[in-house]
């Protein structure tokens, strides 16, 4: 079970997804269903989105994030957004080098740990996320790619600037195919995330850094993902999309234990 001193996380990535109106109605859903819920709550929702998912969470449990940003604060960079505008449009939260960003649209460690730098200045929560391809598990190289990504995201920060940094381990070939990792297969990942955090700025740090399992996370399987010492959270993508999954998720802890 995740450590005391980490208060769960559960982030709900809903992707390019649902209308204006589809989107307040399940923002109202999801405040409803997860207030019961032991862990901090997020919604991450497409741009369009956002003003209006905002005026529907404010002054509820339930933290309004983006699924991505640009490190410029202003300027000629069309079709962009950046950590201002999110602020400004109500978020708290920003996801940062989600594999479909890395895959699909060139996002490479460098840009992850100048957009990371964008976040923190606007003080911005960011979750960030690092995992491996099939390939790359296959031929055994999913540490150094943790490694890689990590150090690389994550370089040039103090260890107090990146306090309020999350972690998300996304394994690529688990995110929208229906395969999950197994919960030891999560947990062992994650605790070489923690060493590595270990690494890059100490103990104390590790021991507080939040780590989130994303990849096809389903109300079926949390409870046993969560049951391990080093997830503290997830990152939901397809089950974020419908209000009683996603709360049951939410929920792991008091359904685990009744």
């Amino acid at each position: 079970m995740t450590s005391p001193i980490r208060r769960p996380l559960i982030a709900g990535n809903w992707k390019m997804h649902l209308t204006l109106a589809q989107s307040v109605d399940l923002a109202k859903a999801v405040c409803d269903a997860t207030k019961d819920s032991p862990a901090e709550v997020a919604v991450c929702v497409p741009f369009t989105a956002l003003t209006v998912v905002s005026a529907v969470v404010k002054g509820t449990h339930v933290r309004l994030g983006g699924q991505n940003l640009y490190w410029e604060p202003q300027g000629a960079f069309t079709g962009e957004v950046s950590a201002g505008q999110l602020v400004d449009a109500g978020a708290t939260h920003v996801i940062i080098g989600h594999s479909e960003r890395r895959r699909l649209f060139g996002d490479t460690d460098e840009a992850v740990n100048r957009k990371l730098k964008a976040a923190l200045a606007a003080k911005l929560i960011p979750i960030v996320c690092v995992g491996e391809t099939l390939d790359e598990r296959q031929s055994n190289q999913t540490f150094r790619v943790l490694e890689t990504q990590m150090a690389g995201g994550l370089k040039g920060f103090a260890p107090a600037d990146v306090s309020s940094v999350v972690v998300a381990y996304e394994p690529v070939w688990a995110i929208g195919t229906g395969v999950t990792a197994t919960p030891a297969q999560a947990q062992e990942a994650h605790l070489f995330l923690r060493k590595q955090a270990a690494k890059l700025y100490g103990e104390g740090f590790a021991a507080g850094l939040r780590l989130l399992y994303g990849g096809s996370v389903t109300a079926e399987n949390v409870d046993n993902l969560m049951a391990q010492p080093d997830l503290d959270g997830a990152l939901v993508g397809g089950a974020s999309l419908k209000a009683p999954a996603f709360a049951r998720i939410a929920r792991f802890q008091v359904e685990a234990k009744a």
